[in-house]
């Protein structure tokens, strides 16, 4: 497993982390398959953990917080989320911070996520939405300097809403926030355009999430896949979504490496890029967290393949399906 330097944090982190959102509103997940694969996980060099209150209303907190019990000579990095007050993902530009995020309701938040973690400390802790607009308030400000100061939130991130990179640029150049989550993958490009730049320049720590487009980039989708009622992704696979999404992963396919799957070259696309300190895929099983754990080898895409993988940018626009 190769490490990164998470930004100004000096964190030396897993390049491939884990995405905890699986453990909890998806279908298929089982607790023992859960702990296997997160054991499994450790013991192979994964040290970043990203969860959230919102995964199952804390139970995904938990979990991380038997992990780190499970393994207390190992620093494993917790980095979770504040859910909006609203309850609305994504936000949108009408809410107001008081809505979403206000001062008590971080302080609320905080503490029911150190209790659920089990830990003195939150080593990052991120608002799981975010509104560009609210940059220059001073309530999130106050909030999470009396929370730093009191020691418990070591860093304080962003987890930028689906399909808007540049709605969080002001809030960076506060310099308050030292991470940044955002949908980054071979379609979702955009963070190259100002998120990334400017995050090197202030050395912010990048987390590029979603790095399979929610299954798209596995190649297993199909224009006929269905999911169960209660997994999200049945409002989010809607038809015109769907359809176009199988479409463009079908056009990949063309410029596959002999030899190489569709969800390694979509893992490999993201850590060619030396902006993006972790991706956090998901990993409920243990042939998941193998083939996962194999892409950090340290072994860039030859220039000819990164060449052709910008030719598949795909820029969208939030919609009220894209949650």
């Amino acid at each position: 497993m190769q490490n990164r330097r998470f930004g100004r944090t000096g964190w030396q982190i897993s390049e491939i982390g884990y995405g905890m959102w699986g453990l909890a509103g998806w279908t298929g997940s089982d607790r023992k398959e859960t702990d296997d694969s997160l054991n499994l996980a450790v013991e192979s060099g994964v040290n970043f953990f990203d969860t959230a209150w919102g995964y199952g209303e804390g139970l995904s907190e938990r979990i991380l917080g038997d992990l780190i019990k499970r393994y207390p000579d190992r620093k494993l990095y917790a980095a979770t989320k504040i859910p909006p007050k609203n309850r609305k993902w994504p936000s949108r530009p009408e809410f107001t911070l008081k809505e979403v995020f206000p001062a008590d309701y971080i302080v609320e938040y905080t503490e029911k996520s150190l209790k659920n973690l089990g830990t003195e400390q939150i080593d990052l802790l991120q608002f799981h939405v975010w509104e560009d607009g609210w940059a220059q308030e001073d309530e999130w400000k106050e909030a999470i300097q009396k929370l730093t100061k009191e020691g418990k939130v070591e860093r304080w991130g962003i987890s930028i809403n689906r399909w808007e990179p540049d709605n969080a640029l002001e809030t960076l150049k506060t310099g308050l926030i030292d991470a940044v989550q955002v949908i980054y993958n071979i379609f979702d490009q955009a963070p190259e355009d100002n998120l990334f730049p400017l995050c090197r320049k202030m050395d912010i720590g990048v987390i590029a999430r979603v790095p399979f487009d929610e299954g798209t980039l596995t190649g297993t989708l199909t224009k006929e896949t269905t999911f169960p009622a209660d997994d999200w992704r049945s409002t989010y696979f809607v038809p015109e979504n769907l359809n176009s999404s199988v479409d463009h992963a079908e056009a990949l396919r063309a410029d596959l490496p002999e030899g190489m799957t569709m969800p390694e070259l979509a893992l490999r696309f993201i850590l060619n890029n030396p902006d993006v300190h972790t991706t956090i895929p998901g990993m409920r099983k243990l042939p998941h967290v193998r083939s996962n754990v194999a892409v950090s080898d340290g072994q860039l895409l030859s220039a000819e393949t990164a060449e052709k993988l910008k030719q598949h940018r795909w820029d969208r626009q939030p919609t009220e399906w894209s949650q």
